[in-house]
């Protein structure tokens, strides 16, 4: 497959039109916060219930999603039952890389970061829920990779300055 730029607002739109229950982690709903910190990929924590399952997987292929990193030949069924059998997927899609994640380390999965998710106006007329900040910190903290601990700093800062309005 060849590489697609990021658009997240596509990728985002085709799991809208298919009704999947997510909410939008990682570094773009960082940026969404205010994070100056630049990210490639789209990351959504998704519903786990299998009706959810179905209509993600139908997303994934209207944009033709292939699991990055891998041969081309690699068979992969998008399908709910793949869904089930696994947890995290990384996928090339027609809008750029798109991760989804059932339970991100540092969270509940999503029915937890539903819960405290803001809803947020992206592009016209698109609203989605992105995971709230302190989830993002929790997130970052518990994956440990340099640059995610670098983001909760970051993310920690934008916390603090919103916390001192």
């Amino acid at each position: 497959m060849r590489s697609h730029p990021f658009d997240p607002i596509a990728a985002i739109r085709a799991l809208e039109r298919h009704r999947v229950r997510f909410v939008v982690i990682g570094g773009f709903a960082g940026r969404l916060w205010g994070s100056p910190s630049l990210t490639n990929d789209l990351d959504v924590c998704y519903a786990r219930e299998r009706e959810n399952l179905v209509r993600l997987a139908a997303a994934l292929g209207q944009l033709k999603a292939r699991l990055r990193g891998v041969r081309e030949k690699v068979p992969f069924l998008l399908d709910a039952k793949t869904f089930e059998a696994g947890d995290h997927f990384t996928f090339e899609t027609r809008a750029g890389n798109l991760d989804i994640l059932g339970f991100p380390a540092g969270s509940g999965g999503f029915g937890t970061l539903a819960r405290t998710a803001e809803e947020m106006e992206i592009a016209k007329g698109l609203r989605v829920r992105v995971a709230a900040i302190e989830d993002l910190i929790k997130m970052k903290r518990a994956a440990g990779r340099p640059k995610d601990l670098i983001e909760a700093e970051i993310l920690s800062a934008l916390l603090d300055e919103r916390e001192n309005k």
